[in-house]
């Protein structure tokens, strides 16, 4: 990962290079593994390909490529929704500004493209080229993920049922990519490979579902920002849907907007007795068990293959 970042360490450029490393928790104000993140794409695309039967070491250029997609979305997300944390640190946008966020974005961005290439040396010329058209519709679906979140914010009568395609494109695109990777460097098709990308895509839908669940009740001290975070950035995350639909108290105080910090907690209390916190672990939990279903009719191979599971069952363990 470092090195596929150092691409961008050139004479002249040494500042902008601080950026991306300082966004990848490297260097600067509280570096460490906390501010590095925990690499869940990388890793699941590695378990994946060792689980499918290749040799996961094969992978390493698309290990970084996805990381440093991953990031490149995160630098933009917190310029468009004016986040000024992100794992406990000021975020790269409040510290230089929104336009040299955005080239710090562009630039992770052109580095996994890069990182990708890497596979030509590891793997094949076919395998790299497969592997850059996924990343390139991986990219757009992402962009258009991230339209509609954004879109939804001003939107009004949304549905339960408009959520899923919005964070299917946020979110779980890229882990099923991830996945994907996976079982095209281990060289396996048809019902084995159609069973691991099952299981991506009901772990991209749970995780995502969590992490709505963190956006309201998460710990600020492990999540690295402020607490009830999508309410105080009007977030249509799904329990917000389903307190809508429900036309409660919630619903009532929501739709008049301009909610201070000061009543966050309260509204975050409100969506709780109206059930859409118990709804929303509810669905995780659902999706959950049916990814891991559909790990176990991959066959995976056995260590690998249960170090996948325990990751799938991890991820809906996080803090809240």
């Amino acid at each position: 990962m470092i090195k596929a970042v150092q691409a961008a360490n050139v004479s002249g450029q040494e500042p902008l290079f601080h950026m991306l490393a300082y966004h990848m928790g490297w260097e600067g104000q509280n570096a460490g593994p906390k501010a590095a993140g925990k690499r869940i794409r990388s890793t699941l695309l590695l378990l994946t390909c060792a689980a499918a039967g290749g040799d996961w070491s094969l992978g390493l250029p698309a290990a970084a490529a996805v990381e440093l997609l991953h990031n490149f979305s995160l630098i933009h997300d917190d310029i468009q929704d004016k986040s000024e944390l992100r794992r406990g640190r000021p975020t790269l946008w409040a510290m230089h500004g929104a336009a040299q966020a955005i080239n710090a974005g562009d630039a992770m961005f052109s580095l996994a493209h890069l990182s990708l290439a890497g596979l030509e040396q590891t793997t094949s010329a076919q395998t790299y080229t497969e592997a850059a058209r996924l990343l390139a519709q991986t990219s757009l679906r992402l962009t258009q993920g991230q339209y509609l979140d954004l879109a939804y914010e001003s939107m009004e009568n949304l549905k339960i049922d408009d959520y899923w395609p919005m964070v299917w494109a946020k979110t779980g695109v890229l882990i099923r990519t991830c996945v994907q990777f996976g079982t095209l460097l281990a060289g396996i098709s048809g019902k084995q490979a159609k069973a691991f990308s099952n299981f991506a895509e009901k772990l991209g839908l749970a995780y995502q579902v969590h992490d709505d669940l963190l956006g309201i009740w998460g710990d600020p001290a492990e999540m690295g920002k402020s607490a009830h975070s999508d309410l105080l950035s009007g977030k249509k995350s799904l329990p917000i849907l389903y307190a809508l639909q429900k036309n409660g108290a919630f619903a009532r105080r929501w739709v008049n907007g301009g909610v201070p910090e000061a009543e966050l907690a309260e509204l975050a209390k409100l969506l709780e007795a109206e059930g859409a916190r118990e709804y929303t672990q509810q669905e995780a939990a659902r999706l959950t068990s049916e990814a891991l279903k559909a790990l176990a009719a991959a066959k995976p191979r056995e260590e690998s293959g249960a170090a996948l599971a325990e990751l799938a069952e991890e991820l809906g363990r996080r803090d809240l």
